[in-house]
């Protein structure tokens, strides 16, 4: 299990802030309302808490519910009324910071079950076993490819490469292969059957001499 350092950063440092606002005698009401303010704080709370710890989205549902929700949400404001800081326990405080917190942990964990399965899609796609390679592409060889008809060759030169290292003294291999080329065809004329026109004119000078 892995901790996301910014993450515990920033929650630390807003925790910091959200308790010195709200624990000490420090009045924000005339800037924004205190409800809203309440929500909104418990909201980037539980939202920072919540991507601190890289575990599964139950573990982490779990443990932000107990230290956010509950220990926060509501100790916070138990512990408000036992400061000497001029301030009043309202229940509809509490109120405002369950709401933020719920609202915070929902988007989290919806989000975080969004991005669980678009890991598993991508390790599912990236290798499916028993897939066939895909021979158009250029994929898969040696046997395979010999019996569907490709076989993979290495790449010839270039004619720039080609023109740089030619020898004049040195026979060509298209010369070489005219020449077998040449004496494959005599050989097949020397081998060549009667046709049968001759096999047909030969049939009557056997049956003259028979006669």
């Amino acid at each position: 299990m892995r901790v996301r350092l910014p993450f515990a950063g920033a929650f630390l440092f807003l925790l910091a802030t959200a308790g010195y606002a709200g624990l000490t005698s420090l009045q924000l009401d005339e800037f924004i309302n205190d409800k809203v303010l309440h929500a909104l704080t418990f909201f980037i709370l539980t939202t920072c808490f919540y991507w601190i710890l890289d575990s599964s989205r139950r573990r982490n549902l779990n443990i932000t519910l107990l230290v956010c929700t509950v220990a926060l949400g509501i100790g916070s404001e138990i512990l408000q009324h036992f400061l000497p800081n001029n301030r009043i326990f309202d229940i509809y405080d509490i109120v405002a910071n369950i709401a933020g917190s719920l609202a915070a942990l929902g988007l989290s964990s919806w989000y975080h079950m969004r991005m669980l399965e678009r890991k598993r899609l991508a390790k599912h796609y990236q290798a499916v076993p028993g897939e066939d390679e895909d021979l158009e592409l250029g994929e898969g060889g040696g046997v395979g490819a010999q019996e569907e008809g490709t076989i993979t060759t290495a790449p010839g030169r270039t004619v720039e490469e080609e023109v740089d290292n030619w020898d004049e003294n040195i026979e060509d291999a298209w010369d070489e292969e005219e020449h077998a080329t040449g004496t494959d065809i005599s050989e097949g004329e020397g081998l060549k059957t009667p046709s049968a026109s001759s096999a047909g004119e030969a049939e009557p000078e056997k049956k003259k001499g028979a006669d």
